[in-house]
């Protein structure tokens, strides 16, 4: 197999062989249920929260401080194990951080006290990052650039399917155990399955050994005006995202008076759709010839402008009409603003896709104490989604002056992969875009 470098000087780029053209599937569904089990040990807290406060001797409300815990060790360690994956190879750290995982996670099945049961969590979170940059650097080692779109879309929805995991596993294993073995049973699974990824994950086709980036390679990075730019937009999404899917509820049911049922059944079509948007997306960037700006721009602008006009209804058909479309637009910019972080990173890719993830987790935390205040002062249904709209139109804003980081040989194909859209596409709108 011959390697061949880019011409930027990032990466290298493989042949494709149709072994590589097989076990690269096997590196995305390793690395993709590595990131699910992740997922699914910080989400089970949400299930069993309610049947565990009396062992803790405090108020369901007071729990959440368990979950704030948790994500003050995460984005510690995202920021952090992004470096780590590019010094020591995603092979080595992803077993290094899930086998922890699956250890913490276990004994917060036996904590007694609420002291040691934050402590733990914080625990959890700085070991939990590092499934995310390891999944982005090794996707970018093992596909090339025009098939990337449809692997990193393919990864994150490990993130929306990791809720329904959840919901679906956890309440029944509940009836037939106490919520501390469910804590065990997460644990030993994702312990174990740490050993599994050490076992088959290589660190590229070409089996060398990780080559550690240089002081150099990371400060071109952190200084570099296009990384800047998408983390910024990677924020902006954020702020849309998940301050949508956290407050989203409330202000439904004060600001419209609707029913927590009805509310439910509305946002319910909202995660429903987001499982379908980011495969969908990746694969329209491969059909582009790798094109990525383009698509995270449109899809932010349309973000912001759908909860500006959601900001605006009033009726619960309309919210049904639209929620869809929200839970379109409020995923799939993520899977590509992610892969143009790694792809700045070049060498560094891990780090690049990480401080971005950190950047956006800083959004998770600020937007719902600047909602919970902007509802409180006004009591506008209206003037809360147009705080929440600022953050992906600032996104689109933020992705106009960059461009493309184009890594494989310099350029990127811009041959439309046949089968996947009609054949009618206006010849000239690869070039326009």
């Amino acid at each position: 197999m011959d390697n061949q470098v880019s011409a930027l000087g990032d990466l290298p780029v493989l042949e494709e062989s149709a072994g590589r053209k097989v076990y690269r599937w096997v590196i995305l569904a390793v690395v993709w249920f590595g990131f699910l089990l992740s997922f699914v040990d910080r989400l089970i807290w949400t299930s069993v929260s309610g049947v565990a406060a009396p062992g803790f001797g405090l108020s369901v409300a007071a729990l959440g401080s368990f979950v704030t815990s948790f994500y003050v060790g995460y984005v510690v360690s995202q920021a952090l194990t992004g470096y780590l994956i590019d010094r020591l190879g995603a092979r080595r750290l992803l077993p290094l951080a899930l086998v922890p995982l699956g250890a913490f996670t276990f004994l917060f099945g036996s904590a007694t006290s609420a002291v040691g049961a934050i402590a733990l969590q914080s625990l959890m979170g700085l070991t939990a990052g590092a499934d995310f940059a390891a999944g982005y650097k090794l996707i970018l080692a093992w596909f090339n650039r025009g098939d990337r779109g449809k692997a990193v879309g393919l990864f994150m929805t490990a993130t929306s399917l990791g809720v329904v995991a959840t919901n679906f596993l956890v309440p029944p294993m509940l009836q037939v155990m106490t919520w501390t073995m469910v804590y065990e049973v997460a644990g030993i699974v994702t312990s174990i399955f740490g050993v599994v990824c050490f076992l088959a994950l290589r660190d590229n086709p070409g089996g060398e050994r990780n080559t550690p980036i240089a002081f150099s390679d990371l400060h071109r990075l952190i200084t570099d005006r296009q990384f800047i730019l998408i983390a910024l937009a990677g924020f902006g999404g954020v702020w849309g995202t998940w301050g949508f899917a956290i407050w989203a509820t409330s202000l439904m049911t004060h600001g419209l008076h609707f029913t927590t049922v009805e509310v439910g059944a509305i946002v319910g079509t909202f995660g429903i759709v987001a499982v379908l948007g980011k495969p969908a997306i990746g694969l329209l960037s491969d059909w582009l010839g790798g094109k990525r700006r383009i698509l995270v721009m449109l899809d932010l602008f349309a973000f912001g402008a759908l909860l500006l006009v959601t900001g605006t209804l009033s009726t619960r058909t309309q919210l049904w009409i639209v929620a869809p479309l929200l839970g379109l637009t409020a995923f799939m910019y993520s899977p590509l603003q992610n892969a143009m972080a790694a792809e700045a990173g070049g060498r560094a890719a891990g780090s690049g896709v990480g401080f971005s993830a950190a950047f956006g987790s800083i959004g998770t935390t600020i937007v719902p104490l600047v909602i919970g205040v902007a509802f409180q002062a006004t009591q506008s249904f209206e003037v809360a989604f147009g705080v929440l709209a600022a953050g992906p139109l600032f996104g689109a804003l933020c992705m106009i002056p960059v461009r493309d980081r184009l890594l494989d040989g310099g350029r990127a194909d811009s041959t439309p992969k046949p089968g996947i859209l009609p054949s009618w596409r206006p010849g000239k709108l690869q070039e326009k875009l």
